[in-house]
Formats: C-alpha cells, sequence, structure tokens
C-alpha cells in the first residue's frame, strides 16, 4: 500500500502571512516587486518582475464585502462617539463621515483585493477554489 501524502519542498511552499503582506501592498504575492493590480482593481496577467502568472486569481465579491465590514466598523463607533460626546449638526456629520467612508473605501478596497488574491496564490487556489 503506497502512501499518497505529498512532500512540500521548500520551493513549493509558498508562506501565507508574507504573501498577504505583499498583496496588501500591491505587490506580487511571489516576489514583492512586480505590481499585482493595475488600474486600480485589475489583477496583472503576470509579474513584470519574475514572471508570476496572476490572469487565473479572481477575487469577485470578496473584497468589497471585507471592505464594507471594515469601515461599518470603524465608521459605526466613530458616528456614535461624536454624536455623544459633541452632538455636532447634522449635516456637519453627514458630510464628514461620508467623506470619510468613501475616502477609506476606496484606499481599502485594491488593497483587500491584494489580500485576497494573495491568499488563493499562497493556497494555490488559482481563484476558481481549486487546488492545483
Amino acid at each position: 500500500m503506497t502512501d499518497h501524502t505529498i512532500d512540500m519542498t521548500a520551493e513549493d511552499d509558498r508562506p501565507t502571512r508574507p504573501a498577504l503582506i505583499r498583496g496588501f501592498r500591491g505587490k506580487c504575492p511571489n516576489c514583492g516587486e512586480g505590481r499585482l493590480l493595475h488600474s486600480y482593481l485589475k489583477v496583472s496577467d503576470e509579474c513584470t518582475h519574475c514572471g508570476q502568472e496572476l490572469f487565473h486569481h479572481r477575487a469577485d465579491d470578496g473584497p468589497a464585502y471585507l471592505t464594507i465590514l471594515i469601515v461599518g466598523h470603524l465608521l459605526a463607533p466613530a458616528l456614535h462617539i461624536s454624536y455623544v460626546h459633541w452632538r455636532p449638526e447634522p449635516w456637519t456629520m453627514a458630510i464628514a463621515f461620508s467623506i470619510g467612508c468613501v475616502a477609506l473605501s476606496l484606499y481599502l478596497l485594491p488593497r483587500l483585493k491584494g489580500v485576497v488574491v494573495a491568499y488563493q496564490w499562497a493556497r494555490r487556489m488559482h481563484g476558481f477554489g481549486t487546488s492545483a
């Protein structure tokens, strides 16, 4: 009877944490040098530095859900605290928190897409939920 376990060599190993950090920075999860995204949210076909293929990674709606989750959890308590402590005018709060929500969302969305793509790369998911 043969053992069907797969032996991961050092070159096959893809550590998740460094890949996630590189993805958050918008860099290739493999080398950390090339750009992961182009034109704001499109995944590059391949890394310009190391040649790693990236075209098959798809993040779909995951980054948007994560962005909403994080922005909501940061701004909802801030909204409550500012209302309780300072009681600003409703229009002041609406404008300030609208600007904050849009700015934080635009900042986080490409970074969280990079994290999702980097996670797929590290786990060899290839964007389709399969493992290769």
